[in-house]
């Protein structure tokens, strides 16, 4: 994901454009390229994946062939055609409930991905201050309830110009960062330093010990997720047909190289043994400085690390609930509280509600013993719910296909039956996984596990949505003020 790392894909209330864009709007294939990059590339997942060392490389390609190729592919051909994001794919596609429950799935996601995301905001500002921190639950706890908190009031003042922070976000806490851990960890080696990671051709697969030892997969489907987010500007291009694949490919190409070759200069770095999932990327910059004395350094890229995250979590904060609550007042799926506005025309009752939840959420850092447990734990969960989405846009594409099949479209993805299919299967095979504990939880109850796993992504994904949609009140429909009052998003 980006810098923004928040996989927001096109809120209900954003036009797709069915009609070609003027002149003057085209944007070439290399620009959009660029632009899903700096949505999708992010060095907060390298140290999940650099556990796995030259394995590495087969655990993010695999995903981005089975899951980024097929939600790129297909999520253009549904914005080519239909207005109004994967509320209306879905809705059109299969029924309304399950548009709502795909928009809710979009929203609801961000519940448990905003502590995560926060989680390692802490741990790398506890290098900043005192490493011995990004081991404290309670610090962790601390800063996710002020920032998240901090953030919901800048957001709800309606402050212009946040979205232009993501941009600057992915030079300074990705692009910078990773371009100097790279290229310090190629020169350790070129010294003739052994790599902490095995490097040799016997290890470029992982080493398989049971499910348990490939869960930690299930974290790149949500990595890649957030592609179809750009899958609006296909009408942009000249020639949607030619141009959007060799957008998407390029983008791919550039989101590999940033996702592998900095997890990989983490292994050489680091052992596996001694990695944080959430302060690893500080233990990397930490251990190449030391080697060059540079230590200087490590807080200067903590700060510019959670500049990109904060940047990214301002620029998205209120764009899934904003999705949301335009849907909900035009169906009556929300009670009348959190469709309220405030005066600056923000959604406040929701992202107050949903920070009352990420509090308590954040309590769990507290509470957990293992601080890299938690993180875990929370990212599975965002992973799941975000999942369900995606296969009922995987169904409705197929449906859609088969039933408008002269419906316009500017871009008709080939092979769609099997793109679907595979990306469906993935999909469902990502999201049953989630439920096994990874080997690094071997000494943890695996019945807990699945118990806070799957309460929080089926009681989160399926159960609150279905007792908003059976509560729902014809008095709960506010169409009108809508249109008047939430602009697109």
């Amino acid at each position: 994901m980006s810098a923004a790392d928040v996989p927001v894909t096109p809120s209900a209330a954003a036009p797709a454009a069915r009609t070609r864009a003027p002149a003057a709007a085209y944007i070439s294939w290399a620009a959009l390229a660029m632009m899903t990059t700096s949505s999708v590339a992010s060095l907060r997942a390298a140290p999940t994946m650099a556990v796995y060392g030259l394995a590495a490389v087969f655990l993010y390609i695999v995903p981005a062939i089975v899951f980024l190729l097929p939600t790129s592919l297909v999520s253009a051909e549904l914005a080519s055609g239909w207005d109004g994001g994967v509320y209306k794919w879905v809705s059109e596609g299969i029924s309304k409930p399950m548009g709502f429950l795909a928009v809710w799935c979009q929203f609801a996601m961000t519940i448990f991905y905003y502590p995560t995301l926060l989680g390692f905001v802490a741990s790398t500002l506890a290098y900043v201050f005192n490493p011995e921190l990004a081991s404290s639950g309670v610090w962790t706890a601390l800063v996710i309830v002020v920032v998240y908190w901090t953030g919901v009031w800048v957001s709800s003042r309606g402050t212009k110009g946040i979205a232009g922070l993501a941009s600057g976000g992915l030079i300074i806490g990705t692009l910078i960062p990773g371009v100097i851990l790279v290229t310090l960890g190629i020169v350790f080696l070129g010294q003739g330093n052994a790599s902490a990671a095995p490097m040799d051709a016997s290890h470029i697969l992982p080493e398989w010990a049971g499910l348990a030892s490939l869960v930690l997969i299930v974290n790149n489907f949500l990595s890649y997720s957030g592609m179809e987010m750009n899958a609006v500007h296909v009408s942009s291009l000249r020639n949607p047909g030619k141009e959007f694949p060799r957008s998407m490919f390029l983008a791919m190409g550039l989101v590999l190289a940033i996702f592998i070759l900095p997890a990989l200069a983490i292994s050489w770095f680091v052992p596996s043994e001694e990695l944080s999932l959430t302060a690893g990327i500080m233990q990397a910059f930490e251990a190449v400085f030391a080697e060059f004395g540079w230590q200087w350094l490590t807080p200067i890229i903590g700060v510019m690390l959670v500049t990109a995250s904060l940047s990214g979590m301002l620029t998205w904060l209120a764009g899934p609930s904003k999705g949301l609550l335009l849907i909900s007042r035009q169906e009556g799926y929300l009670p009348p509280f959190l469709q309220k506005l405030n005066k600056n025309g923000v959604q406040q009752n929701i992202l107050v509600t949903q920070g009352v939840i990420t509090t308590v959420i954040a309590l769990g850092y507290a509470l957990i013993p293992s601080v890299s447990s938690a993180y875990w734990i929370f990212s599975v969960i965002t992973t799941q719910v975000y999942l369900i989405m995606y296969l009922l846009m995987f169904v409705a594409a197929v449906r859609l296909r088969r039933n408008h099949p002269d419906h316009p479209r500017g871009y008709r993805a080939p092979i769609l039956l099997s793109l679907c299919g595979v990306g469906f299967a993935a999909s469902l095979a990502a999201l049953l996984v989630g439920f096994i504990p990874p080997s690094q939880f071997g000494e943890s109850s695996p019945g807990v596990y699945v118990l806070i796993v799957g309460g929080g992504a089926l009681g989160l994904g399926l159960l609150v949505p279905f007792l908003f949609y059976r509560m729902r009140k014809p008095s709960w429909k506010q169409p009108d003020e809508t249109q008047a009052e939430v602009s697109p998003s």
